[in-house]
């Protein structure tokens, strides 16, 4: 394994290249490293995956054919070790049905070898922005969940059935509490989970898993979840 030099400038964002062939692997570090982002390279799929890249920032340039694992079973194995880094698959034997795996499987890319400069570069631009935001919305969940882990059990239940539509009349009833105590548990709903308005409400529990939101008349409408 081989590490890219790091430019002044840089971010913590990186660009995992995995492939069995080292002239490609050293063509593409020079191309990338060009541009001012860092690589770490690979020769095969188990020396990415004995770096547990768990909480890595970036994302993975990935050879489809290699010796081993090759590349859609990493991309499997990613999946199923929580490793969310958008994958970019390198092939000079690709297909139509193993594209389509492929990208069902979530990959951003499928590109041909001799891949074109600004085809992969457009490729990984794209990759990053997929991967800024993924980690922007778990962040989220992750501040959600700890709000929500504030509340106590009777203000949780007042949170679902306000997000579900329920009127505090309705909830009272439902609860089998006066309306006063149904407006007093959903202040404190409001305040711990930092929502200032029943709609942020509402997208924070869909955001939870809590509800679904579906469209009526053009507007989003929550829906009590499944789950």
């Amino acid at each position: 394994m081989t590490t890219g030099r790091h430019r002044e400038g840089s971010t913590s964002e990186t660009i995992f290249l995995i492939d069995d062939d080292v002239s490609v692997r050293e063509g593409l570090t020079a191309l990338i490293e060009s541009l001012g982002l860092p690589v770490r390279t690979f020769g095969s799929a188990l020396e990415f995956l004995a770096l547990e890249p768990l909480e890595s920032e970036g994302c993975v340039v990935l050879d489809v054919e290699m010796p081993g694992m090759n590349g859609l079973d990493l991309q499997r194995e990613m999946k199923s070790a929580g490793i969310s880094l958008p994958v970019i698959f390198l092939t000079g034997h690709g297909d139509i049905p193993m594209t389509v795996h492929a990208l069902k499987a979530g990959a951003v890319h499928f590109l041909t070898k001799p891949v074109r400069e600004d085809e992969l570069m457009d490729a990984i631009r794209r990759a990053l922005e997929d991967d800024r935001k993924a980690r922007s919305d778990r962040m989220d969940i992750r501040e959600l969940r700890e709000r929500l882990d504030l509340l106590a059990p009777r203000e949780r239940q007042v949170m679902q059935l306000v997000v579900s539509g329920r009127l505090n009349k309705q909830i009272a009833h439902e609860l089998g509490i006066s309306e006063r105590t149904v407006k007093l548990h959903r202040g404190q709903v409001m305040r711990k989970m930092g929502a200032q308005s029943l709609a942020e409400l509402v997208k924070q529990a869909a955001k939870l898993g809590l509800v679904r939101l579906g469209l009526r008349n053009g507007e989003e409408v929550s829906q009590a979840s499944s789950s």
